[in-house]
């Protein structure tokens, strides 16, 4: 079978593997469709992992399970989840997965962008969900990154009524502003230096847009909102500077959610001062649980979300490469993913 493994940032490769075989608890999936992540064009992250499989958000069918298996079967259209945890332990039994030693340890094998995948037991038993009828495997491939989403609003407390600012509109950036629109945000600004993303946030239901090529973020939310400011910001770029704006864009009371790391090295300095006495809270939301993946597919089979609305390029495996530079680039494009068959 054919895989994309990446050996550096600008090395990607697509090799010829045997297919997996699973075990008695273990199921292979024919992968039909991969999103690319935007934390896999981060250079510092998805290098210390190299060499790697690329792609963690998979959707396809099942071919064949292991003789103990009894929750799916021959022919089930899932969505695979790379980690999961083991539900058991002290992080699982207050919801914080992401934390768990199982989740932090399991994979999918070898990764989305394959041919075929091998579903371990952990993963099949406790983060693998079946595709509603109608829901395409391309809708599939969103589930995960929906699910970071629904993860973050959850810790923010977004509420009706809300002014929502959302820092950075690559494909995160627009599944936040779907979701805010979706849980009942009275006002959405958007800002990003790209016009045809600008562009995009507006057809996606933004009420106001900032170019911050042109403009000062801090000076336009003050004026958008006549002095009032956001009450949740949401940053999306890997950036402490980034943070550090959208720290300055928040009124009291409010929220400020960090949704990507910073980049190694860089630093966030703050006024403590500012954040006690206006009663501002400093959220981070790393990744998704099993919880969040079933709100997600609720929300994919309801249209809040949709392939049809976030997919902008479809490739084949052989031009994985091509696939990974243009989310890279961050320009004229959203979600990219690899189609097979």
């Amino acid at each position: 079978m054919k895989i994309a493994k990446l050996y550096s940032y600008s090395d990607i490769r697509i090799e010829d593997v045997p297919i997996p075989k699973p075990g008695p608890d273990e199921a292979l999936m024919k992968t039909r469709a991969c999103g690319i992540c935007s934390g896999d064009v981060m250079p510092w992250y998805i290098e210390k992992k190299a060499p790697l499989v690329l792609g963690h958000e998979p959707a396809g069918e099942i071919v064949e399970t292991g003789a103990r298996v009894t929750s799916f079967k021959k022919g089930d259209r899932v969505f695979v989840h790379h980690h999961a945890p083991c539900l058991n332990c002290r992080f699982c039994r207050r919801g914080d997965y992401v934390q768990c030693p199982t989740w932090k340890s399991s994979r999918i094998i070898p990764g989305g962008i394959s041919e075929y995948v091998l579903i371990p037991s952990v993963n099949l038993a406790n983060d693998t969900i079946a595709l509603s009828d109608g829901m395409s495997f391309e809708d599939g491939t969103l589930v995960e990154p929906t699910a970071c989403v629904v993860k973050g609003m959850r810790r923010a407390s977004i509420r009706k009524g809300d002014t929502v600012l959302v820092i950075g509109l690559g494909v995160m950036g627009m599944l936040n502003l779907l979701l805010a629109k979706h849980y009942g945000a009275r006002r959405i600004i958007a800002a990003d230096m790209v016009r045809y993303r600008l562009g995009k946030a507006l057809e996606f239901g933004a009420d106001d847009i900032i170019d911050v090529s042109k403009t000062g973020l801090y000076e336009a939310v003050k004026e958008i909102t006549k002095g009032e400011m956001a009450e949740l910001v949401i940053v999306g770029p890997n950036s402490a500077e980034a943070m550090k704006q959208g720290l300055g864009c928040v009124g009291p009371g409010g929220q400020v959610l960090l949704f990507t790391p910073a980049k190694p090295g860089e630093s966030l300095t703050i006024d403590p001062n500012q954040i006690y006495f206006n009663d501002i809270n400093i959220i981070t939301s790393y990744s998704c649980g099993p919880d969040d993946t079933a709100v997600a597919l609720e929300l994919i089979d309801k249209g809040a979300v949709a392939a049809d609305m976030i997919v902008t390029n479809r490739f084949s495996i052989e031009d994985t490469a091509e696939a990974f530079r243009l989310t890279a680039a961050a320009g004229e494009s959203l979600k990219s993913l690899i189609i097979f068959g």
